[in-house]
């Protein structure tokens, strides 16, 4: 591909979906040379129903002709593989929740494919997400997209300085409605497209369905609070803590009414005990087992490079959970300890706690354990 002179080059990841051909045709308004990318993450079984990345490169390919960009394919399946789907397998098979999406940006989006971007001759790299950079003090900050409901920040929290430089989100200013708009104002057939959701290598089929081609299922038993075996689940790496649905245990009423919830009230999954091979489940969505108001967290990244102070934050312990008040005890550049002031709902090892100081997103780490609340 070549350079066009006089222009700052830009490599946008082109994924299909109204977010990134919105960011392109914007950097085209501000005089930026767009060149598209396409990324092909994952190959095992692409020829079925359940895979959309053939419909969504020619979803980017036309994207790319109505905005008079060239648009490049580029196979990262390997690459993907090997650091985000071979550690998401690990996590499951040591009994936490992992999140690839995260993984996913810090070792493919932000590092393989900017390394691609740049050796295409690109100053900076961009892509769809709902987030923002800021230059301050010689440093870069992760901001929130101003949109609070589409904010990915979360997703990004393990971006370095480094990576920060190099990136811009130009829809990270907008509300979705207004994406949406712009869309449709240029003519893009994707303008309506919907939302993509889950996992991408997981796509709309059944996810116990998919992780049982790669994870041994070894049964065991189903206990209740009380120590009562209620049912056999199909293997702990496929439940996760306050799951609710697919359980497997539906018509159980137990004598009695358990903390946390009546007769009637649900079942939620609370304890994986690995050793004992045994799923520990209570009634009632608030039942204190569900509840924490400490977590420790490790494998942590900070936006800034270090650490931040200790003291009064914000956290969040999944995506689209509102920010809860913490209090981060001193740190270092792995791991971190937080204090909730309020008690925090199922709270998962594996997952990511991310901490915030107000809209600047500081980094984060994988949560390591949590602590019941006393009260429990």
């Amino acid at each position: 591909m070549k350079v066009t002179s006089g222009k700052t080059r830009v490599v946008v990841g082109l994924s299909g979906g109204v977010d990134s051909a919105v960011s392109a045709w914007l950097l085209k308004e501000q005089g930026f040379e767009v060149v598209g990318l396409f990324m092909k993450n994952w190959e095992d079984d692409d020829d079925d129903e359940h895979c959309t990345s053939r419909q969504d490169f020619l979803d980017a390919a036309s994207v790319a002709d109505v905005l008079g960009i060239e648009i490049e394919h580029v196979n990262f399946a390997a690459e993907y593989k090997d650091r985000v789907f071979a550690e998401f397998l690990r996590e499951y098979e040591a009994g936490r929740t992992p999140n690839p999406d995260v993984l996913c940006n810090a070792e493919i989006k932000f590092k393989a494919f900017l390394d691609h971007a740049m050796r295409l001759g690109a100053e900076k790299m961009a892509t769809g997400h709902y987030a923002r950079v800021r230059e301050r003090d010689d440093a870069f900050e992760l901001l929130k997209g101003l949109d609070a409901s589409k904010d990915q920040s979360y997703f990004l929290h393990r971006l370095t300085q480094t990576q920060l430089a190099h990136t811009l989100f130009p829809v990270g200013e907008l509300p979705k409605t207004e994406v949406r708009r712009l869309a449709a104002q240029i003519g893009l057939a994707n303008a309506a497209k919907k939302d993509s959701t889950g996992i991408c290598f997981i796509g709309e089929r059944p996810f116990r369905e998919f992780l049982g081609r790669y994870l041994a299922n070894t049964p065991g038993p189903i206990k209740d609070e009380r120590g009562r075996t209620i049912g056999e689940h199909v293997g702990l790496s496929f439940y996760t803590l306050g799951q609710r649905k697919g359980i497997g245990i539906g018509g159980v009423k137990p004598r009695g009414a358990p903390r946390g919830g009546g007769e009637h009230a649900p079942w939620f999954v609370a304890r994986k005990d690995l050793p004992a091979n045994t799923l520990w489940i209570v009634q009632g969505h608030d039942h204190p087992w569900l509840q924490s108001d400490r977590l420790e967290a490790a494998d942590a990244s900070w936006i800034a490079g270090r650490p931040p102070a200790a003291g009064p934050l914000a956290a969040k312990t999944r995506y689209r959970q509102a920010d809860s008040a913490c209090t981060l005890a001193p740190a270092d550049d792995d791991r971190f300890t937080l204090e909730f002031t309020e008690p925090q709902w199922a709270v998962t090892p594996g997952q990511s706690a991310v901490l915030y100081d107000g809209e600047i997103c500081l980094g984060g780490g994988v949560i390591s354990t949590a602590a019941a609340n006393p009260a429990s």
